[in-house]
């Protein structure tokens, strides 16, 4: 099973901050709208989301159909799919798609250690 593209969401104290910071390593804004406290800056093919009061901890983010420039990718594993394969395993969800949609929908579960995961497709 495919995840999908992979980043780190950060929550952020001072987004102007962080940004300037992660600028520095090497990070150039991506997405995003600084003045809705969210970016997201890529390094190569890493890629870190600041986000600033929408969230309390840091989130794995996984986006299923995209690849690592947010273009929609022909064939991927739906996030219902792989809703269906973790629920199959034992693996308990905090936020489920709707089976009976297709198309944008988001998963989340925590690993053993409480950090959360997001499963966020957009196509």
């Amino acid at each position: 099973m495919q995840l999908g593209n992979f980043s780190v969401s950060l929550n952020v104290k001072d987004i102007q901050a962080s940004k300037q910071f992660y600028e520095t390593l090497g990070f150039s804004v991506f997405a995003g709208e600084i003045d809705q406290n969210w970016l997201i800056l890529k390094n190569g093919n890493a890629t870190i989301g600041l986000f600033q009061g929408m969230f309390d901890k840091n989130i794995l983010t996984f986006n299923p159909g995209w690849n690592s420039n947010a273009e929609a990718l022909d064939s991927f594993n739906d996030v219902r799919e792989l809703q269906k394969h973790f629920k199959e395993k034992g693996i308990t969800l905090d936020l489920e798609a709707d089976q009976k949609t297709t198309g944008p929908a988001s998963i989340m579960l925590k690993d053993p250690d409480g950090n959360p995961i997001l499963i966020d497709q957009h196509v």
